[in-house]
């Protein structure tokens, strides 16, 4: 009995080991990934935020060479809250930006000349200088900027004379933000077609774990599969992102706009990417039940989506080569076609893979420039 107990205690401390290295192991990739996530992120906004650095440097600069103000602390503020909302509404939110301002530095001024400063006169001036902004029916932004900038002349900054070259700092602040708007670096315009190809590649490589997961029947690599797959929205959500700014500086910028057709042209891929992706992960979390339950899968369904993945690599390649993967349609109706003529499995998580690698043919097909309706017509029933 001791010697059984000693046995087992010996295998218990065993699977403790195994399992702490396991936990170690993934949290150093779930790192590892993530460390990742966040230089693409921040690459991807590195133009962004050089813009915005560059313009607060420029716009201290020239408010101190125009106006001669040795401390212009509004300008800087005001470059980088006009340039750090979306590009297509730069133009609004710039003349937001100097109502707000003006009214919060002319309250603020008011205040601080007939009360001076305290904690009730904070509580009046903002409160007055929000209701004041809201009366005349203001958007949120300069309400809050009216309120911000109230305070900061009430507290940081409590010297009436100095009202309007705050004001006129502001100014400069904005109109050189949407300068360097209006001249923005075709980066933006990239953006749209690189997230793409990041998603479609990102799919591919998903379809080539799950292939693996499901030929070895790995619960574990299916779960790592099915959490991919999920992972993937972030793509989704950039990409939604990158087409709206990018779609937003060809439209207003004058040296851009000839880029509007190409630019909409891969904005219009957000919507087949989206069903694509939501598909990809039916199929992730359908592979994973396959391998929970020790339910088999015919090797040709395994062998689809080797095919599929193979197409799928070649529509990211010709996206990252500046080209819409048009050329990768008679491909994808040949993996559609072959996919009609397999068997249906017995298994229900068998004949789930096979319908959603279907319908993500479909999706990819909509990549290539058609319409949902044209897709489907082009894959034939199941036999």
């Amino acid at each position: 009995m001791l010697h059984d107990g000693g046995v087992a205690s010996r295998f218990s401390i065993q699977r403790v080991k195994l399992r702490a290295f396991d936990l170690s192991e993934r949290s150093a990739a779930y790192g590892r990934r993530t460390l990742v996530q966040r230089a693409q992120r921040w690459q991807g906004r590195s133009i962004f935020l050089a813009q915005c650095a560059i313009s607060a440097g420029l716009a201290w600069w020239l408010a101190q060479l125009v106006l001669g103000h040795s401390s212009p602390f509004f300008a800087p503020v005001a470059a980088v809250i006009v340039l750090g909302v979306s590009y297509g509404q730069r133009v609004r939110r710039a003349l937001e930006v100097a109502v707000g301002v003006a009214l919060g530095v002319g309250i603020g001024d008011v205040f601080v000349h007939l009360f001076g400063t305290g904690v009730w006169q904070i509580i009046v001036v903002a409160f007055v200088a929000m209701s004041v902004a809201t009366l005349v029916n203001a958007g949120p932004l300069v309400t809050i900027q009216a309120g911000v900038q109230s305070i900061i002349v009430t507290t940081l900054l409590p010297d009436p004379s100095q009202g309007l070259s705050r004001w006129l700092d502001a100014a400069i602040g904005c109109a050189l933000a949407l300068l360097v708007a209006t001249l923005a670096p075709a980066a933006p315009l990239s953006r749209p077609r690189i997230m793409a190809a990041r998603v479609v590649d990102e799919v591919a490589a998903t379809l080539r774990q799950a292939r693996v997961a499901l030929s070895d029947r790995d619960a574990t690599a299916a779960d790592a599969v099915l959490e991919r797959a999920r992972a993937g929205e972030q793509n989704l959500e950039a990409l939604t992102e990158a087409t709206t700014e990018g779609l937003a500086v060809a439209r207003h910028s004058v040296l851009r706009r000839g880029s509007v057709p190409l630019v909409q042209a891969y904005a219009d891929l957000a919507e087949p990417l989206d069903r694509l992706t939501r598909n990809l992960r039916v199929l992730a979390r359908r592979a994973a039940v396959a391998t929970w339950r020790g339910e088999s899968v015919p090797s040709a369904y395994l062998d689809l989506l080797d095919d599929l993945a193979t197409v799928v690599e070649f529509m990211a390649g010709e996206l990252w080569d500046r080209r819409l993967p048009m050329a990768a349609r008679p491909r994808l109706v040949k993996v559609g076609v072959a996919s009609s003529a397999l068997p249906v499995a017995d298994s229900l998580s068998a004949v789930v893979i096979l319908a959603q690698t279907r319908s993500m043919i479909t999706d990819l097909l909509m990549l290539t420039g058609l319409g949902a309706g044209e897709a489907r017509e082009l894959i034939p029933e199941m036999d």
